[in-house]
Order: structure tokens, then sequence, then C-alpha cells
């Protein structure tokens, strides 16, 4: 007696059709987000690691800021409204010190960094010094450091005296000229675009 295989009907391939696909669907998804997920991280880890590099060059800035005594009593480092300007130590391999304006700014969600020419005239740097407050020096070509940055706020550290404790200070409002109580220290926040906590660095102002 011949028995004849039963073969399988069409609503259970239908029903094995529907399975597969919908197990494809959610593989796909799947994937799908791991990826997002890793360009996301990837995406973030850069951000961060432009944010280092950026603090890594405001940190040699700040290891070679010029001492009010060679600047007669002048201001040598300004912050406030997302910039900073200093002065700093020019020291280059058998030629005599000199100086130079260092300008952060963060404009259009973009750090950047411009210095001007450097120099051993107090005069020419007070002209430096002001073009570079005022943005009007044509001759500081801007190195963009970092963008995706939504904000930059500072601090000084003031050192005790007169009684007053030591401690940190908004940066806003703060002079650096004269011999007065002067800063000795600098702290940088830097804010990214669609974060909520920034990251935060402090520098020593030079040997002050």
């Amino acid at each position: 007696m011949i028995k004849h295989a039963r073969g399988f009907t069409l609503i259970e391939l239908l029903l094995a059709i529907s399975i597969l696909a919908i197990i494809a669907v959610l593989g796909w998804r799947g994937l799908d987000s791991i990826v997002r997920s890793r360009e996301t991280l990837t995406a973030g880890m850069d951000q961060t690691r432009g944010l280092q590099l950026a603090f890594a060059q405001m940190q040699s800035d700040c290891e070679n800021i010029a001492d009010t005594t060679l600047l007669r009593s002048r201001a040598f480092l300004q912050a406030e409204d997302n910039r900073i300007t200093l002065v700093r130590l020019v020291m280059a391999e058998n030629q005599p010190t000199r100086l130079q304006v260092v300008s952060y700014r963060v404009v259009d969600g973009v750090l950047t960094r411009r210095e001007s020419l450097a120099t051993r005239e107090l005069t020419q740097l007070d002209n430096l010094w002001q073009a570079a407050l005022g943005d009007t020096d044509s001759s500081m070509a801007a190195v963009a450091l970092q963008s995706g940055v939504q904000g930059m706020a500072m601090r000084f550290w003031m050192p005790s005296v007169s009684g007053s404790a030591a401690g940190w200070r908004p940066a806003a409002g703060v002079s650096t000229a004269g011999s007065g109580n002067l800063p000795t220290g600098l702290e940088v926040s830097l804010t990214q675009q669609g974060q909520e906590i920034p990251l935060v660095k402090s520098f020593l102002l030079g040997a002050l």
C-alpha cells in the first residue's frame, strides 16, 4: 500500500513566512539600534577628545603666562563672556624672550584660538592687547579647536589676603592689572551642545 507524503498547507506556509518576516524585522531593528548607538558614542568620544586637546593647549598657555613684573603691572589675563585673553611668554631657541597675546573665543558653537605676533615692545603689546579684546587685529588668524561647544565659563582662584578666605571667584570683573591680590589659578568649564554637565579643567597661572 502506497502512502502519500503529507505536504505543508497554504496556511502553514503563510504562517512560517510571517514568523520569518517578524524575526527579520526585529533583527534589523536591533542591528540598526546598535549601529546608531555606536555612531553616537563615537561622535561623543571625538567631541571629548577635541575638548581635551583644547584644554591641553590652554594649559600650555597658562604655564607660560607673563609675569606682572615683566609687564610692569599691565593686565596679563581677562576672562568673561565666552572669551579668554592672556599674555604669554614666547621662548624660542637662540632668540630672546618675547610676549604674545592669545585669545580663546566661543562663537557660533566653535571654540577658536588666536595668537598675535610676538614682540618685546610693551607699547606694541598694548596695541595687540586692545586689538585682541576688540577682535580688530586681522593678523591674528583664528584656529578652530572644537565645534559643538555651547558655552565657556571661567573662574579665578584668589589667594587669601587681609583676612579674606582663598577660593574660586567668578572671573568676570576680576582685574589682573597692578600688583594687588592677583589670581593664581584659572578654572575653565566647557559645555558641549546637548550636554548638561560641562567638562571642567583647572590651570595654574605660571609661577605667580
